[in-house]
């Protein structure tokens, strides 16, 4: 007697082994956007530090050309004295820093248009400059702070960079 069972014909995947599928690929999504996360944070962080070198030049270049620092409490202000003077093709004025071309904005350095531009982080927060002057200043030249993601300027010193 020929005793085929019928179990052996039938293709296809059990229960068990779509969740256990199912399983492994929650897992392996949950590590990949734990990372991406990871990997967005510390790029914004980068962001920020590199605007915030590349403002510095600026405002140490805008020093050598008038004898002293921006004189503005605003990052408005800093946008006109580091840009907006300079963009208005009379050939005394100089641009400082041309990635404040609110026209051509590919890095998200400014918010705006005109002459009514801020200068923005990558949390899309108002740089904060501070002249050295200032009572506030916490540097005798002057400082340029970013709020970070958080929005407060002080939180343990990660997100505060001075000059």
């Amino acid at each position: 007697m020929k005793t085929i069972s019928q179990r052996q014909n039938v293709k296809g995947f059990t229960l068990i082994e779509l969740l256990v599928v199912m399983a492994i690929i929650a897992i392996l999504a949950a590590i990949s956007f734990g990372g991406f996360s990871y990997v967005t944070k510390k790029q914004s962080f980068s962001t920020a530090e590199i605007q915030i070198k590349l403002l510095e030049k600026a405002i140490e270049e805008y020093k050598l050309d008038n004898g002293d620092y921006p004189d503005v409490t605003t990052s408005n202000g800093l946008y006109q004295a580091l840009y907006w003077e300079g963009a208005s093709k009379d050939p005394q004025e100089k641009i400082y820093l041309a990635e404040l071309d609110p026209l051509n904005n590919k890095q998200g350095w400014t918010l705006g248009t005109g002459a009514n531009v801020t200068i923005i982080d990558p949390w899309a927060r108002e740089y904060i400059y501070v002249l050295g002057s200032n009572a506030s200043a916490r540097n005798p030249d002057f400082d340029l702070i970013s709020a970070g993601p958080d929005g407060s300027e002080t939180k343990e010193g990660d997100n505060v960079s001075n000059f």
